[in-house]
């Protein structure tokens, strides 16, 4: 079942306009599916026409990418599989200590993705946050090697700052840069990072285009998040941030109607809408949820629906920080 297609900026680099973000099957959110349930829905996304998934080697540790390279098994050339390197690893323990993309750290990354995901290249590695102790020039060259060995064949950076992304990819050419980018965090309007991306012809992956289920409307302030699920750790799903950003959910919720949509629905539709170079990548762990979202690539938005939307979202505050003050330290360097 095709569904539209967008090109990562001048890679050409080709995959459904709606990607599959992995993380949650397995971490993050409380509850993980078994690995047999994951399997099943992402090899369900695939046949439903998606054709981009995003994975880490930090989301388990090292499990999610299991769980998407037994998965793609049987179906590996049609899909394009994006994963990331960066933090350090614990060896007696497993568990990761911190940053980490010295240039030995980047290869034994590569290697071990590419035995979890079970393929002989990785077609876009990530640095997964910017380490402020190793040039960026000397990462991007890494990888450049990489590539040139044939075990990589796109480079891409999480949540940079704006002459990270200039100085790396003088030395190898960005595919992407991955952000978190909703109606409700819009930082890379504000931070330069849609502008570099439209000046250097780089795509944007959009991760959490649903405000972590927030902009859904199937959240308020009575939610009781369950133990282990890592939103409890962010400000804005405080009750009290909650309440304060309903009034975002409530316009959802008035364009969805008008459109025979769902809030979700419009909100990646307005995401879709703003740059054909923009790929969001919501994460599910319900085939019902994730047919919904893939609905939302025939939404469309004209302009004065979109001009609506945006006037109406510019008198709302949003209450809360989307990150605690330790994660937003690590961002935009």
């Amino acid at each position: 079942m095709p569904i539209q297609k967008r090109k990562l900026g001048a890679s050409n680099l080709e995959v459904s306009a709606l990607g599959f973000g992995c993380m949650g099957l397995n971490f993050g959110y409380g509850q993980a599916l078994s690995k047999a349930e994951a399997v099943t829905l992402i090899r369900q996304a695939v046949d439903r026409g998606v054709t981009f998934l995003d994975t880490a080697e930090i989301y388990g540790p090292f499990l999610n990418e299991e769980i998407v390279g037994e998965a793609l098994s049987v179906v590996r050339n049609h899909v394009v599989v994006a994963t990331k390197f960066g933090f350090a690893l614990n060896s007696r323990t497993g568990r990761f200590t911190g940053l980490d993309s010295s240039p030995r750290r980047i290869r034994e990354t590569c290697d071990g993705c590419l035995k979890r995901l079970r393929v002989d290249r990785i077609d876009l590695f990530f640095q997964h946050r910017v380490d402020p102790r190793v040039p960026i020039e000397e990462v991007a060259g890494t990888v450049r090697e990489l590539i040139l060995e044939g075990k990589v064949l796109h480079f891409g950076l999480s949540e940079p700052g704006v002459e990270t992304v200039r100085r790396a990819h003088a030395v190898q050419p960005l595919a992407a840069i991955e952000n978190e980018y909703s109606l409700w965090t819009r930082d890379p309007e504000n931070n330069g990072i849609l502008q570099i991306c439209e000046e250097l012809n780089i795509g944007l992956v959009a991760y959490s285009p649903l405000g972590k289920g927030f902009l859904t409307g199937a959240m308020s302030k009575e939610t009781k998040l369950a133990d282990g699920d890592f939103r409890n750790l962010l400000p804005r799903f405080t009750r009290t941030a909650m309440e304060q950003n309903q009034p975002l959910v409530d316009l959802l919720t008035r364009i969805a109607g008008e459109k025979n949509a769902t809030p979700a629905q419009v909100a990646l539709a307005w995401l879709l809408a703003r740059k054909p170079w923009i790929v969001p990548i919501p994460g599910t762990t319900k085939l019902q949820r994730l047919e919904e979202n893939l609905a939302a690539v025939d939404i469309h938005l004209d302009s004065s629906t979109v001009t609506e939307i945006e006037e109406a979202a510019a008198k709302m505050q949003i209450k809360g920080e989307r990150l605690p003050p330790h994660l937003l330290n690590m961002v935009g360097r």
